[in-house]
């Protein structure tokens, strides 16, 4: 099936979908993203995200290219045009094109959009949830602005990368204290040797994961206790469980951290139920 990408403006195959030479995110990752996850051709959490996406325009001072209604239909179109019923649409959002030059481009210059959609089949990621899966951790090298959600994931790339050569799904990041922050795509959770619900605090060394703020509440309406606190990478690796949340993953279970099992090596009772209930509430709310 060919595949269709929104490109300013346009709807157009993805082997003729294209930017300019110097459209700024190419030159200098001068843009930001978001991601949506696709329930029955439906966008979950889409408010959460156009917040985050909206915010990461602003602390960049990027111009907003449309009214939340209008992306909206660009959005939902990409999804349509491009037979999703399960998955991902993707978008980024560039200062625009302009010869390359380190300061801001004129005022007006129009903003660089473009969207993509795929899928990705909610039973695969099932099946890993089920077994849960390996993280391992990295130090982490990115930049002090971690909270905007820009395209400059290079860090983030190289540690994806060592993860899945160590034969793990995710990479948890390391500040120079020892403490976890953040997966390379994801946030991070534990359930510590107290039976407490603990994932860092969001600064400006976070992402504010629209999901994670999606299972906070649902973890507070269940009443389990939890904090949020850095935990460093011997807490984790005694902690009872372990998992992490993204809008692709949702909730998945962590089983191993660089090698150590995780409490008895299985998915818990806490990360499960919340995976149940995150599912529950995306496709009922997906618009």
């Amino acid at each position: 099936m060919s595949r269709f990408a929104y490109v300013n403006g346009t709807y157009r195959p993805l082997r003729d979908a294209v930017v300019h030479v110097e459209d700024r995110g190419f030159q200098f990752a001068d843009g930001v993203y978001e991601v949506w996850s696709v329930f029955d051709g439906r966008l979950a959490d889409f408010e959460g995200h156009l917040t985050r996406l909206w915010r990461s325009l602003d602390e960049l001072r990027i111009d907003r290219p449309m009214s939340p209604e209008a992306l909206a239909r660009v959005l939902k179109e990409t999804v349509r045009r491009n037979r999703v019923r399960e998955g991902l649409v993707y978008i980024q959002i560039t200062r625009g094109t302009a010869r390359r030059d380190h300061p801001f481009p004129a005022e007006g210059t129009p903003p660089s959009v473009v969207v993509t959609a795929r899928t990705l089949p909610l039973a695969k990621g099932n099946a890993a949830a089920v077994k849960g899966v390996a993280v391992i951790t990295q130090p982490d090298i990115r930049w002090g602005r971690c909270d905007i959600k820009t395209v400059g994931l290079l860090p983030n790339v190289l540690a994806k990368q060592a993860a899945k050569e160590r034969g793990a799904a995710e990479a948890w990041m390391v500040d120079e204290m020892g403490l976890v922050t953040e997966g390379s795509s994801t946030n991070a959770w534990i359930v510590d040797e107290h039976g407490k619900l603990r994932t860092r605090d969001t600064q400006s060394n976070i992402l504010r994961g629209i999901t994670r703020a999606a299972v906070l509440e649902m973890a507070a309406k269940e009443g389990i206790e939890l904090e949020e606190r850095a935990f460093s990478v011997d807490e984790a690796r005694r902690a009872r469980e372990a998992f992490y949340t993204s809008a692709s993953g949702f909730v998945m279970p962590a089983v191993s951290i660089d090698g150590v099992k995780i409490g008895d090596g299985k998915p818990g009772p806490v990360a499960t139920r919340l995976r149940t209930l995150y599912l529950e509430r995306a496709r009922r709310e997906a618009i």
